[in-house]
């Protein structure tokens, strides 16, 4: 087996939660010729900037997204990228999409860089380390940290049976100001409503999940509510971060604020009882000062975008 010596470590993770596509995109660029541009692309993706929802705090609403976007959010941060997807309704393509899938996955591995993909060991982003063509067999790391084994059939048809697989090529000449430009683009459209999902999506993500700290209380929803809160909340820094290095100071300010928010809230949730009105409530507060600076985010993003 041609095999990738991949792990999870160099990637920032505060809370151990990080949204999976993101993690295992900034790993993949990690692990290549262009490693420096790693923690830049979880926000010129926009994937710094996304959140979704759902009304029963479903882990499954932060997959419910248009997979085919992936591409030209890569892209925008001046990546060049190899993506192959098949989706609910497409079986006829089942075979053929796989087979494209597979080669897509071994030019990566040749390459020397893991491959993103969708349900790999459980059903989240995960990568791509390997391949074996006598037995058929792929390699993976799952975002559990489990490294594991799995058959070229057994791609895109595990427990959610869609296949999305995303690999990094190579570098454009795209100047860093069009990058910074253009991700305040896709910031904006989706913190505004304007990409795809069915559920509470950008800012309206906000009041979908403060309510479940408040009148919407449940605590059965414990674990989701620090999921969501862990998912997000790490994402911020990649937003603060990448702002900061731009130069751009005032919006900057605002995503520090916002992370740090989060990353209270998280903190909260993990050591005190949330039981407790008062617990919550201060959660809630948090996340509804982040909310306000967001919305101040989104005033500055679209005049200067």
């Amino acid at each position: 087996m041609k095999r990738l010596d991949v792990s999870w470590d160099g990637v920032y993770d505060s809370t151990g939660y990080l949204f999976s596509f993101a993690k295992s995109l900034a790993c993949a660029v990690k692990n290549s010729p262009w490693a420096e541009g790693a923690e830049d692309l979880v926000a010129s993706s926009g994937f710094a900037f996304r959140m979704w929802v759902s009304p029963d705090l479903c882990p499954s609403a932060t997959s419910i997204w248009d997979f085919e976007s992936q591409k030209p959010w890569v892209e925008n941060g001046g990546f060049t990228c190899g993506y192959v997807g098949r989706y609910w309704g497409q079986e006829n393509l089942e075979e053929q999409r796989r087979l494209e899938a597979v080669e897509l996955i071994k030019r990566s591995i040749d390459s020397g860089i893991p491959a993103v993909a969708w349900d790999i060991g459980v059903p989240e982003w995960g990568l791509i380390t390997g391949y074996d063509d006598q037995r058929e067999k792929l390699a993976y790391l799952s975002i559990t940290g489990e490294a594991g084994k799995m058959p070229y059939q057994e791609l895109g048809k595990r427990e959610v049976p869609i296949l999305s697989v995303l690999t990094v090529t190579g570098k454009t000449d795209k100047a860093p100001e069009d990058i910074l430009r253009d991700t305040k683009r896709l910031a904006v459209q989706h913190l505004t409503g304007g990409e795809w999902c069915d559920n509470a999506k950008g800012l309206a993500a906000y009041p979908a999940l403060i309510r479940h700290f408040e009148a919407d209380f449940n605590p059965d929803l414990s674990w989701n509510m620090e999921y969501f809160l862990g998912t997000f909340g790490a994402l911020k820094y990649y937003a603060w971060k990448y702002l900061e290095k731009m130069g751009e100071k005032e919006l900057a300010d605002l995503y520090r604020e916002v992370d740090q928010a989060w990353q209270e809230a998280f903190a909260i949730k993990k050591g005190e009882d949330l039981s407790q009105p008062e617990v919550r409530n201060r959660i809630a507060q948090l996340l509804s000062g982040a909310h306000q600076k967001e919305i101040q985010a989104v005033e500055l993003m679209s005049k200067t975008g």
